[in-house]
């Protein structure tokens, strides 16, 4: 494993920093490409809050994805980065005005709508410029996901979407609307999902939904499910490529889509999870009683999944290979919680060794920051160490 990283290059970087396999990256897009065929009915939106590196943002773009997009930051970070604004969704319980002003300007494909007073905003600020604002509606199907409680985002007691009971009345009051125009429906359940019965328990409600809308002559021309497949955080060698064979063919068999409906997927972790790794330099050995500590200088504020989430990631010692001794690999903040692994077995650790936090494409440059006044990492690309 220790191959795939160019460790003679890292001397000079100042640690912590996050690297990129853009080898690996591009490998990932091509398997989705490759699952996906030919089917023009099908259209893939990155999540852009799992990664936005503008270099990471350009080769998907080039890859001829979409965006999926939950902020005004984040639209004009996958413009920047190459993507066309026709393929872009604007998603998010709390868009703000100049947000949806900025939407409605580069003319993106389609606002993802979570209220009835966001409807009616979209509506009157798409009037005072003369358009028409495409629209879906997320639709809270109350779907567990079997994931961390923190990322489940189907369920009738999370904060996002329209209740299903209030599907129909929405829809028809935005088709009463003279500034947007109804497009389909949006589904999200949870991130880190790795059962596909989740995604088969949200095909059944999808079907349950379009057969409910045709008894009330509503058609609907696009579906979003939009993403969650998740990645192998323990042993991201083994797979480092998703099981997107297993995820497409589990909507191919268990949704029925309409003729002519169109379906998207909004992919963020899956696709740009396992190409990225935290790397960090062991600053001290401590020895206590019972235990002792590799400390180093990355922390929560460069990863927070583990504080936040109780989250797994796998760690390599790339500059020894001595025998193994066990540690808890813990960083600098300030915090009792800034602890990546607790009784880690690594290969023995001393001052300088250069140690890489696996699995960290998804949800780590991205939630950085700057607590404790420290400085925000920089990303580095593989094409930064080619010579």
């Amino acid at each position: 494993m220790k191959g795939s990283f160019p460790i003679q290059k890292f001397e000079n970087i100042k640690t912590p920093f996050y690297y990129y396999n853009t080898a690996l990256l591009r490998r990932t897009l091509d398997c989705i490409r490759a699952e996906i065929g030919n089917n023009s009915d099908y259209h893939l939106h990155y999540a852009v809050k799992a990664n936005a590196n503008p270099k990471v943002l350009n080769i998907i773009s080039q890859a001829g994805f979409g965006a999926d997009c939950v902020s005004g930051g984040e639209i004009q970070a996958a413009i920047d980065a190459g993507f066309h604004p026709s393929e872009i969704v604007f998603a998010g319980v709390g868009k703000s005005d100049w947000e949806i002003n900025l939407a409605l300007d580069h003319n993106i494909g389609q606002f993802n709508v979570e209220s009835i007073p966001e409807l009616e905003v979209i509506n009157l600020l798409a009037g005072a410029k003369g358009k028409k604002a495409r629209v879906a509606f997320r639709i809270n199907p109350n779907v567990g996901a079997h994931t961390h409680a923190n990322i489940t985002t189907g369920l009738s007691e999370n904060k996002f979407g329209i209740a299903m009971e209030d599907m129909e009345a929405v829809i028809t009051l935005a088709q009463n609307m003279t500034n947007v125009e109804f497009t389909g429906l949006h589904f999200h359940i949870g991130s880190q999902i790795l059962e596909m019965g989740d995604f088969v328990a949200l095909c059944n409600r999808i079907n349950e939904l379009q057969e409910r809308l045709e008894r009330h002559h509503i058609s609907v021309a696009s579906i979003n499910v939009g993403g969650g497949l998740g990645i192998d955080y323990e042993h991201p060698e083994e797979e480092p490529v998703p099981n997107f064979k297993d995820y497409f063919n589990t909507y191919r068999k268990h949704l029925r889509l309409r003729p002519g409906q169109q379906l998207h997927f909004e992919l963020g972790r899956a696709v740009v999870g396992q190409c990225g790794s935290l790397i960090t330099r062991v600053l001290y050995v401590k020895k206590a009683t019972y235990k002792q500590f590799a400390i180093v200088d990355a922390g929560m504020t460069d990863l927070i999944r583990p504080a936040l989430y109780q989250a797994t990631h796998a760690i390599e010692n790339l500059s020894s290979n001595e025998p193994e001794e066990t540690y808890d690999v813990v960083g600098p903040i300030c915090e009792s919680s800034d602890v990546f692994a607790k009784a880690y077995d690594l290969n023995k650790c001393s001052r300088g060794h250069f140690l890489a936090l696996r699995s960290a494409g998804a949800y780590g440059e991205i939630m950085a920051s700057h607590y404790n006044c420290r400085e925000l990492p920089r990303g580095y690309v593989t094409e930064d160490f080619a010579e």
